[in-house]
C-alpha cells in the first residue's frame, strides 16, 4: 500500500503532479477536506478501497483547517499508517511569473499583491515542507522533466535525493547567469573558434569535443570539478537546498563550455544524480553574425 500526500506552493505544479500520478495508476483525490483525511486513510489502509496506490492533494485551499493537518499526520503515524509527503516548490520569482501568465488570483492574495499571498503561503505550509519525504523544486523544470522525476520516485521506486541539478553552459560576453550557484570559467583552454573547420561547429559536435578533450587540462578540470560537485551536493542537501545550478562559461558559450558541460552532465547522470543539461548561448553567435546553425 502506498499513500502519498501532495502539497506545497500554489503554482508549483501540484495539479499537474496529481494528473501524472493518476496516469501512473494512482487513485487521486484533490483538495480533500482535512477532517476526512484520517477516515479516508483508515478506509484505504483497511483495504476497503480496493486500490494499492493513493495520492491525496492537500494545500492552502483548506484554509484554517490546514493547521489541523499536523495533528492528523501525527495520528496516522501513531496508528502505523505509513504515508509519504511530496512538497512541490518553486522560487517566488517563478511563482509570480506563472500567476501573471495565467492571470489567476493567488488564494491568499485576495485584493493584495501576489507577492504577499506567496509569503503568507510559505509561512502556513512551512510545517509540511519540514515533514516532507520529497521536495521537488519546479523552478527550472519542464513538464516532461517533472514526469521523469515523479516516475523515478513513484513508479520505478528509485532513490530520490531531493536535489535537482542543472548543468548550464554560457558565454561570458552575454553575462553570467543570474541564478547560478556555482560558476566555472574554462577560457583557459584552447579555443576551437580559431580553428577554421571548427569555428562554425559547437561542443555538441564530435570534432569540437575531441579538440577540447584531447588537452590534458580538460580531463584534469573535469575530474576536479566532478570531485568538487560530489563533495558539495550532500552538503547542500543537508542545508535544505533543492535546486543546484552549475554554470560553466567560455567566451561565446558555444565550444568549450558546451563540451565540458556535456561531460559533467554525463558523469553526474551516470552516478545516479537527478540532473539536466542546458546550453544558454549555443546559438547566439549564429544569430548575431549570420553563421549557419549546427
Amino acid at each position: 500500500m502506498r499513500f502519498v500526500i501532495v502539497s506545497g506552493m500554489s503554482g508549483a505544479g501540484k495539479s499537474t503532479t496529481l494528473k501524472m500520478l493518476e496516469d501512473a495508476g494512482y487513485f487521486c483525490v484533490d483538495n480533500l477536506p482535512i477532517q476526512l483525511m484520517e477516515p479516508f486513510s483508515q478506509m484505504t489502509f483497511g483495504g476497503e478501497s480496493g486500490v494499492e496506490c493513493v495520492a491525496v492533494g492537500v494545500d492552502i485551499r483548506s484554509g484554517r483547517d490546514l493547521d489541523k493537518l499536523e495533528t492528523v499526520l501525527k495520528g496516522m503515524e501513531e496508528k502505523d499508517f505509513s504515508y509519504e509527503l511530496l512538497y512541490m516548490d518553486a522560487s517566488d520569482e517563478v511563482l509570480i511569473r506563472r500567476y501573471k501568465e495565467t492571470r489567476r488570483r493567488h488564494p491568499l492574495a485576495r485584493d493584495s499583491r501576489v507577492e504577499n499571498g506567496i509569503l503568507l503561503e510559505r509561512e502556513k505550509t512551512y510545517f509540511l515542507k519540514k515533514r516532507a519525504t520529497y521536495v521537488i523544486d519546479t523552478s527550472t523544470m519542464l513538464t516532461r522533466e517533472l514526469k521523469v522525476e515523479l516516475d523515478k520516485i513513484f513508479v520505478e521506486e528509485k532513490q530520490y535525493n531531493n536535489l535537482y541539478i542543472t548543468v548550464l553552459s554560457f558565454g561570458f560576453k552575454y553575462g553570467i547567469p543570474a541564478d547560478s550557484d556555482l560558476v566555472f570559467d574554462v577560457r583557459f583552454l584552447p579555443n576551437p573558434y580559431y580553428v577554421p573547420e571548427l569555428k562554425y561547429l559547437t561542443g555538441n559536435d564530435e570534432p569540437v569535443r575531441s579538440f577540447v578533450m584531447k588537452n590534458e587540462e580538460s580531463s584534469e578540470f573535469l575530474e576536479k570539478l566532478t570531485d568538487m560537485a560530489e563533495f558539495l551536493i550532500p552538503n547542500y542537501r543537508k542545508e535544505g537546498k533543492y535546486q543546484l545550478i552549475i554554470s560553466i562559461g567560455c567566451t561565446g558559450g558555444k565550444h568549450r563550455s558546451v563540451t565540458l558541460s556535456n561531460a559533467l552532465y554525463s558523469v553526474l547522470k551516470e552516478r545516479g544524480y537527478s540532473v539536466k543539461i542546458e546550453h544558454r548561448d549555443i546559438d547566439k553567435d549564429a544569430k548575431v553574425k549570420g553563421e549557419p546553425r549546427k
